[in-house]
């Protein structure tokens, strides 16, 4: 038996769960035996209250002030029911250690300053993908997307944007799309679950109040949590 599968939360639940959760994230990460560790499913509702949910890479959790971070366009699908109804849900599912992370909060969109370093230090190819597609609105074929990436990477220099070289015809700089970038779930909620034997799992919510002050960021109240059964 895993020692994964051994464990449990602790008998008495820490005021904050925000340790707890960043401390699996890093575990996830940096233990090798999960495929894709940050990935998370990432649910948005749209103005007539329908849902949607879709994988996003978890690209930074900041367990103070207690938000976490991803990208895309902002005119997705997600990124306008992002934008439209600014809350969401995510989970996170780690199979082989036997735990999964439930978080749910407000959204806004990252600082420029925090989308401009994520997109600088992205693959030059990823980002003649996000000059050159329209994210989640149709295309005639794959052929017609595949030719205005190899368009958009001749605007920007000399590269060819299927090459497998990272270096080969590299252009010398691609700003950040307007329309792309971070965003930050500000947590109001998190679940943190542990498989247990027979199915009986060990469960506990958090829950705290989270009020936008200025611009980007929130006033936050303090946690209070409790134990869930199965």
């Amino acid at each position: 038996m895993s020692q994964w599968h051994e464990e449990i939360l602790p008998d008495r639940l820490p005021a904050s769960p925000m340790e707890i959760a960043s401390g699996w994230i890093r575990q996830a990460v940096n233990g090798s035996t999960q495929p894709n560790p940050e990935a998370m499913v990432l649910a948005s509702v749209d103005a007539h209250g329908r849902p949607s949910a879709r994988v996003v890479l978890c690209r930074q959790f900041v367990e103070d002030p207690g938000y976490l971070v991803f990208f895309t366009n902002y005119q997705s699908r997600k990124g306008r029911e992002l934008t439209g109804r600014p809350e969401a849900a995510a989970v996170f599912h780690w199979d082989l250690m036997r735990r999964q992370m439930r978080i749910e909060g407000t959204v806004v969109r990252s600082p420029d300053p925090e989308s401009d370093n994520y997109f600088a230090g992205r693959p030059w190819q990823s980002q003649i993908g996000a000059w050159a597609s329209r994210q989640s609105e149709p295309i005639a074929s794959r052929s017609t997307l595949l030719e205005r990436v190899a368009e958009t990477a001749a605007q920007f220099g000399r590269g060819s944007a299927g090459g497998d070289s990272e270096s080969a015809d590299r252009p010398e700089h691609i700003p950040r799309p307007p329309y792309w970038g971070g965003f930050r779930l500000w947590i109001a909620r998190v679940e943190l679950w542990v498989e247990g034997a027979g199915r009986v799992h060990d469960r506990a919510e958090w829950r705290r109040e989270i009020e936008r002050t200025t611009g980007d960021q929130f006033q936050t109240g303090p946690w209070t949590g409790g134990r869930l059964q199965p």
